[in-house]
Parts: C-alpha cells; structure tokens; sequence
C-alpha cells in the first residue's frame, strides 16, 4: 500500500518557527556586537565633529537656537525604538553634513573622517534592526519620525536663510553636538 502524499505541516510550520527565532537571534546579537563601538562612537563624532571646524573666519553672533531638539524622542524604553530613533537622527545629521554648501575653511579630511563615522555607524545600527523596521515605528512616540525631520528642516531652513555662512554653519556645528549627545543617551536605551 503506498503512503499518503499529505505534507507533513507540523514541520513545515516548526521549520518556520525555528527560521523567524534565528533571524531573532541573529537581529539581538548584532545588537549586542556594538556593545565597545557604543559607549564611544558619539564622544568620537564630537571629537571629530570640533576638529573639523576651527573657529569661523570672523567672530559670530549666535542668536537663540532656532530649533530646540524634541526632547520626546529620548522618553522611549523600548531598545529597538530607540535604535530607529538613533538612526534617523544620523540619517539626517549625515544628510545635512554632506553639502557641499559646507564652509570652505573646514578640514577636509576631518569632514571625511566625520561622514564616514556617522555612515559606519548608521550601516551597524541598521543591522541592529529587524527587516520589519516599520512595525518598530509604531511602537513609540507617534509623531517620532516626523518630529526628527521637522526638526532638521528647520535647520535648513536656518541655513537658507543665513546663507550657508561660516556662522550659520558654526552654529550648526554646535547643534550637532547636542545632537550627539542626546544620540548617546538612545545609545544606551539600546541595552
């Protein structure tokens, strides 16, 4: 008598199962990989970030910060959550900092040096990240996203305005710093 050509589904779906826990387990460890690269990359980027602008050519007027930093994005626990936030901060600080509206007086290879720390970084905080990134989104603050780029509009728009002088940049530059250090603080709500 010959067998039943029935597929085995429970195995099909343990097969299944035991495929959705690796990628798990492989998205938790390239989170855990980043451990050392953590509790430096942001003291690093500042590091860089001071040597690659010396002081502007002539002395600035700094007027209040046009664009205070949305301090909701640092209330999440939720270590994934905070890794997105992290990487969309960056996206945009690489974004704002690769123009080559730039001023000329900064240290080109400190500049390169800078970009090419925030896209290691980037690139490391993507792997942290499981495929359905969206769903991650969901789960913080609500207008997380949006807050970040309305944030970084208003310092192109600050930029623009001043005419992508050495000043405008400098007061940029400072800006980053605090940007840097509230990415810290996501950093190690990402443990």
């Amino acid at each position: 008598m010959a067998a039943p050509a029935t597929p085995h589904t429970p195995l099909r779906h343990a097969a299944t199962t035991l495929l959705l826990l690796l990628t798990a387990l492989a998205t938790t460890l390239a989170c855990h990989h980043l451990h050392p690269r953590d509790a430096t990359f942001a003291w690093d980027s500042i590091r860089i970030l001071k040597a690659m602008a010396p002081s502007p050519p002539q002395p600035c007027q700094h007027q209040q910060e046009p664009f205070p930093f949305p301090d909701i994005l640092l209330h999440t626990n939720h270590p994934q959550q905070a890794a997105v936030t992290a990487r969309h901060i960056l996206n945009n600080l690489f974004a704002t900092f690769s123009s080559q509206s730039t001023p000329h007086h900064w240290d080109t290879k400190a500049w390169h040096d800078f970009l090419n720390n925030l896209q290691h970084y980037i690139h490391h905080l993507e792997q942290c990240l499981p495929a359905n990134a969206m769903l991650i989104k969901r789960q913080g603050p609500r207008n997380a996203m949006l807050s970040i780029n309305k944030y970084f509009r208003r310092i192109q728009d600050f930029l623009r305005t001043h005419n992508h002088s050495a000043c405008a940049w400098d007061h940029v530059r400072l800006e980053a710093r605090a940007c840097f250090q509230h990415v810290d603080t996501l950093i190690w709500r990402m443990k």
